[in-house]
């Protein structure tokens, strides 16, 4: 008997001791690779020359590969090749699980064999326990009344029982497939059972994904009534899923809904869409006695040709104008559809468009509703010269028509100019020259003089600028705090008008001035209106910045014209000589606060004609959103109308594994209805997701009313 510590490497070509090891060197793993000699380490060996047994004691280790046995005790029998362990005994997996038992038999390199008491704890965290069990090829373990979850037990109190469990007669754990089958199997919450299934399958903790059921969601709806989704996933390629998630209604039936996503070597693709044929209502939201068939899709991609170009599409379409909001699934008001290619080399960026729109607002004409066929874009940016000198060239082509209105088509090509220039004492000038030509054809122009549509017309324009930017920052730093004051001037000299009637606006019709455009040497956002004049703009910029991340910034400036411009619409602010004031005011000192204010003045009163308000404050635990915003009709065209709304955000930890929110929109303009709120509770731990929402809205169109929707969704770790 040796008395001391020691290290055996058993192999074959060992003697005494040693022989016993010979068998277990030559073991092989599940794979058909060699694992090498198995180590064994204790305090005390003992070997029976006789029954040819090998015994060690006191804190036992074998190793064979990447699995390890610890143990008081182990003895191994040469004859049986037969590995048998006793107390405090932990094994662990390659894969990472750790197996606890009292008592275990192995064989074939620690692979297989029976185990009593089994406990494992697996890598995620979640723990299996049975009463014994037996493994095959080092592969299948099964279990005999074995209880599964990955709730954690509470510190305070070891003996209660999870959350959740799962109780069966017979589990078996399939590592190759890394699936863990259940028969006979009770779902318990806080030790208590509330469901039965005499055959129950789910991946084990190794699996990120795999086909099978999600978490369903349970809800009601005023108009929908009583609801239930339950998605299945389709796992159809590491590079390819899909979704298939039925909704049934008490009030409408039942309702497909669908996704499919894939990656490819050269991009993505996504398709989603749903389908139901439900009763047919009419505008007061009164059953017709007749059937429709009601739906959407949406289909996203963009792929990669070579290193510059690419393509890729939008599609959206519904087959009315308010389904998706009756059915909850998106409240847009206008799809885009749209497919594209684009290039990029160097300093050169070309791209082609198609669009199409459909408007699900009730006055939208699909008549009146365009098809954007082409769009082409070309930007070409030059090398600098000498003194910064860059040259640039844009061009575009664009064709748009429509089945009740007007056409058009535009050729735009436009050069420009620019030297930047830093003096000595840090005064930044930017001298800009740019010219750009638009040829415009026009037909089914509607005649305000009498009946039918004015004869098709040409129509072309010249639109020279000249600008000169200027600014100075002065720039002081004391202590951990840098101070900036910056005075900034833009003069541009450009002829007036270059907006006759005959040129239709089509990408120009909203338009807003605020600080954004301030200085922008053309406010509109398209092609089809210029600003046209002599003007200067002028502003003040301030600010704060300290060392720590903490900033405060003021903008204030103004726009004077030469003379008064009547492209822009009233009320827009820059329609006179002088225009409105537009600020801006940033604070944000720390992460527990940001505030934006945004404003316009009127010229002459300096009354608020523009009030635009975002406050976030709070820590990470308890953070809230308060937006405001008050402005007065800003745009070209006349449907626009005057707003002020109010909308109020809040989200707040209460524990380690609750959260709410809670948000409300508004409207404080006429009778100051609101518009919609909506209340939202959460609990996520390690095993468990709940989410409980509740939300409002006031909005109606058609048959679509006012309606209050309650939803609940669990979701329980490993079984979808």
């Amino acid at each position: 008997m040796t008395t001391r510590r020691v290290s055996v490497v058993l192999a074959a070509t060992l003697a005494g001791a040693a022989l016993a090891g010979g068998a277990l060197a030559s073991a092989q793993v599940t794979d058909g690779s060699d694992e090498g000699p198995v180590l064994l380490s204790a305090d005390t060996l003992t070997y029976d020359r006789e029954s040819g047994v090998v015994t060690a004691t006191g804190n036992v280790e074998l190793a064979s590969g990447d699995r390890i046995l610890r143990a008081d005790a182990v003895s191994y029998d040469e004859q049986r090749d037969l590995v048998a362990a006793r107390g405090d005994i932990a094994i662990l997996e390659p894969s990472g699980d750790v197996l606890f038992a009292e008592y275990v038999e192995l064989s074939d390199g620690l692979r297989n064999g029976f185990v009593s008491e089994i406990r494992v704890l697996m890598t995620d965290g979640s723990r299996l326990a049975a009463n014994s069990a037996s493994r095959a090829d080092g592969n299948r373990t099964d279990m005999s009344k074995a209880v599964f979850s990955p709730c954690r037990s509470c510190p305070d109190r070891p003996n209660r029982p999870p959350l959740w469990q799962i109780k069966a007669h017979r589990v078996t754990h399939d590592r190759s497939a890394r699936r863990m089958d259940y028969r006979d199997a009770f779902l318990e919450v806080f030790g208590i059972p509330v469901a039965y299934t005499p055959f129950f399958s789910h991946p084990d903790p190794t699996v990120e994904r795999r086909s099978g059921f999600l978490a369903p969601t349970y809800g009601s709806s005023s108009e929908l009534g009583a609801k239930v989704q339950v998605p299945y996933y389709f796992d159809l390629a590491p590079h390819r899923d899909a979704t298939l998630a039925p909704l049934y209604t008490s009030e409408e039936g039942a309702l497909l809904a669908g996704e499919y996503r894939e990656r490819t070597h050269a991009g993505r693709l996504q398709v989603q869409g749903s389908v139901t044929h439900v009763d047919e209502r009419g505008e007061n939201n009164a059953r017709t006695g007749n059937k429709e068939t009601r739906g959407h899709i949406e289909t996203t991609g963009a792929f990669h040709i070579d290193d510059t170009w690419r393509w890729g599409f939008t599609a959206k379409r519904s087959t009315d104008d308010t389904y998706l909001r009756r059915h909850e699934i998106s409240d847009e008001d206008t799809l885009v559809s749209n497919a594209f290619m684009e290039g990029f080399r160097g300093r050169t960026y070309a791209s082609a468009n198609a669009y199409a729109f459909q408007g699900l607002r009730q006055e939208d004409d699909p008549g009146e509703t365009p098809l954007v066929l082409p769009e082409l874009d070309y930007n070409f940016v030059g090398r600098p010269g000498p003194l910064g000198q860059r040259w640039g060239l844009d061009a575009n082509v664009l064709g748009l028509s429509r089945s009740g209105g007007a056409d058009s088509r535009r050729l735009s090509l436009g050069l420009d100019w620019r030297l930047p220039h830093t003096s000595a004492s840090g005064q930044v000038y930017n001298l800009l020259a740019s010219v750009r030509g638009d040829l415009y054809h026009i037909d089914d122009i509607p005649d305000p003089s009498g009946p039918g549509d004015s004869p098709d017309e040409l129509k072309g324009r010249l639109l020279p600028r000249l600008a000169l930017q200027w600014r100075y920052p002065f720039i002081r730093s004391r202590g951990d705090v840098s101070q900036i004051v910056e005075p900034s001037v833009d003069v541009v000299a450009a002829p007036s008008g270059g907006n006759p009637d005959e040129i239709p606006n089509e990408d120009s019709r909203s338009f807003e001035f605020d600080d954004s455009n301030l200085f922008s040497v053309n406010r509109f956002p398209g092609l089809d209106r210029w600003e046209g004049g002599h003007r200067m703009n002028y502003g003040l910029k301030v600010g704060a910045y300290g060392a720590r991340g903490g900033y405060a910034t003021a903008l204030i400036g103004q726009s004077l014209r030469a003379r008064a411009d009547r492209t822009f619409a009233e009320k827009t602010g820059i329609e006179n000589r002088r225009s409105d004031y537009v600020g801006r005011v940033d604070i944000s000192p720390n992460r527990l606060l940001d505030y934006t204010h945004r404003l316009r003045l009127d010229r002459d009163r300096l009354s608020i004609r523009r009030n635009e308000i975002g406050l976030t404050f709070g820590p990470r635990a308890i953070r809230a959103d308060v937006g405001y915003v008050s402005l007065d009709r800003e745009s070209t065209a006349d449907e626009l109308r005057d707003r002020e709304e109010i909308r109020l955000a809040g989200r707040a930890r209460i524990t380690d594994y609750w959260s709410v929110t809670a948000a409300t929109r508004r409207d404080l303009s006429g009778d100051g209805d609101t518009i919609s709120w909506g209340f939202g509770a959460t609990y996520l731990d390690e095993c468990i997701e709940l989410g409980l929402r509740l939300d409002r809205s006031f909005i109606e169109d058609r048959d679509v009313r006012p309606f209050t929707n309650f939803s609940v969704r669990i979701r329980l770790k490993h079984l979808g």
